[in-house]
């Protein structure tokens, strides 16, 4: 047998095994992700059969509201909430982490150089003349991966991938529905804030009207004081609905990224309360499943933890690297490569795990015991959204027929109030029964108002439950701090 002969039988001895590794590459341990499938309702209590429910409308719900002023200031706050900033951040560390074990499934090299100068002396001897000596080399190693721990590592990242973007659309949803509500509480402030200088401003012409026939003898002074006392208790409401007002005011401000005075100019001009265009369409709970996104987060979340379970399991399993290095040496930079002494070496090495006191095993039950908190956090998930919408249903619902009811109490005040107030000019009624049907007349107009509210907030709170958020592009790829001058530099002093 002739050497090229020997060299090639060496040269398949030692490929046969690296290319039968590189096959067994291709396997995994572990569990593999299957989405889980978890028991619904067929449709909403007190809505219609599956069959004739309308699927929900949630792009852009809260133009349903029909205030400009209201859409403005969600395009705002998508733009500048600082949760938001921060969610974005999280997916910009997400894509990062997941480009990061990618890099472990291919080969890793480096290069190496050096160059040292020497002189050689001894006692015995005389000293040698000075000399340079040049070096540079290159390595590189592979892991194979045999039982895919690596691959199980990449199925992580991208599952965490998902859920850090799944995560900026729960805080895009969270903030819409936050926005609307502040934005309907300010202007339901304004609006009852309005009322109460109005009926205050009635009752003290029912005091001066009470002054003028005390006067002549038709009335007292312990009439005047007691419709006096009354205007002033509905003006004491005042101050306490401006403070609402403000503090409204100031959220809406903090929420779109803004000092909490800087929407006080802009918002000042009384406008009505938002009403919404009802009913609304809410489709059926299987839904949520894909239209709600803290639910979409934990599935993906459970989804993760499972393939940590194949991460973890791999590590009890051989692995397997193929290592080479090549250097050259020689007393001349020019003679690297050419006259210089050569080395290389290439071959794979195996790591057996032993014995490790259990530690290997623990993980894996541990990685399992993971696994089902998230699960159970899943399930928990949609029972809170199916809550959450059952309870947005019913609060709609039960609101519209107490407004109906509150309108018509209202009118009916108003009517009295009218007649007492024509009953006692004539002096044929007492005061006691004006100021009753003053007072029972600002209250139920004030409980109208906040029912007016109360159906504003219970739809947005609706459209959340459903999963109604912003759907509109997000660019989460623009860092909030843009760094300059990062190259190489001469260090400057602090």
């Amino acid at each position: 047998m002739t050497g090229f002969e020997r060299g090639l039988v060496a040269a398949r001895r030692m490929i046969v095994p690296i290319f039968t590794a590189v096959l067994l590459a291709g396997c995994v341990v572990g569990p593999d992700y299957q989405k889980p499938l978890l028991p619904m309702p067929a449709n909403w209590t007190g809505q219609k059969p599956a069959k004739a429910a309308r699927p929900a409308q949630l792009s852009k719900w809260w133009q349903r509201l029909r205030d400009p002023e209201l859409n403005t200031l969600v395009e705002q706050a998508v733009a500048g909430n600082l949760d938001v900033a921060t969610a974005k951040a999280r997916i910009r560390e997400a894509r990062a982490s997941y480009r990061k074990s990618v890099g472990t499934l291919f080969p890793s090299a480096e290069g190496s150089g050096s160059a040292t100068r020497s002189k050689d002396s001894s006692s015995t001897s005389s000293s040698s003349d000075p000399y340079s000596l040049y070096q540079a080399g290159f390595d590189a190693s592979w892991e194979l991966d045999l039982f895919g721990t690596n691959r199980r590592s990449v199925e992580a990242a991208r599952y965490g991938l998902d859920a850090s973007e799944e995560e900026l659309r729960s805080t895009l949803l969270t903030l819409v529905g936050d926005v609307a509500s502040y934005y309907a509480e300010a202007r339901g402030y304004q609006a009852r804030i309005g009322l109460a200088r109005r009926a205050a401003a009635s009752q003290k012409q029912t005091a001066v009207l009470t002054r003028t026939m005390a006067q002549v003898g038709m009335s007292t002074a312990a009439d005047v004081a007691k419709a006096m006392g009354q205007a002033s208790s509905t003006e004491a409401d005042v101050p306490t609905l401006e403070a609402g007002y403000a503090e409204a005011v100031h959220r809406l401000s903090v929420l779109t990224g803004r000092p909490p005075a800087a929407l006080n100019e802009r918002l000042k001009r009384v406008v009505p309360i938002p009403t919404p265009r009802l009913p609304v369409p809410t489709g059926i709970p299987a839904d949520i499943l894909l239209s709600r996104p803290d639910v979409r987060m934990a599935e993906r979340q459970y989804a993760q933890s499972t393939a940590k379970i194949g991460q973890a399991e791999a590590a009890r399993y051989p692995s397997v690297s193929l290592t080479g290095d090549i250097d050259t040496t020689a007393f001349k930079v020019g003679d690297l490569g050419k006259n210089s002494t050569i080395g290389w070496s290439f071959g794979p090495t195996l790591s057996v795990p032993v014995f490790n006191g259990g530690q290997l095993k623990a993980a894996v039950e541990v990685a399992r015991a993971q696994r089902d908190q998230y699960f159970i956090a899943y399930q928990a998930s949609v029972l809170t959204a199916l809550e959450d919408v059952e309870n947005a249903l019913v609060a709609l619902r039960q609101e519209r027929i107490r407004n109906s009811k509150l309108a018509a109490s209202a009118k009916s005040y108003a009517g009295a109030a009218r007649l007492e107030g024509t009953l006692y000019k004539a002096g044929e009624t007492s005061l006691l029964e004006v100021l009753d049907a003053e007072r029972s007349l600002y209250s139920a107009e004030d409980d109208l108002l906040q029912s007016r509210i109360a159906i504003a907030t219970d739809y947005i709170a609706l459209n959340k439950a459903l999963g109604g958020g912003w759907d509109g592009a997000i660019d989460a790829g623009k860092p909030e701090v843009v760094d300059v001058k990062t190259g190489a530099r001469l260090a400057s002093k602090p």
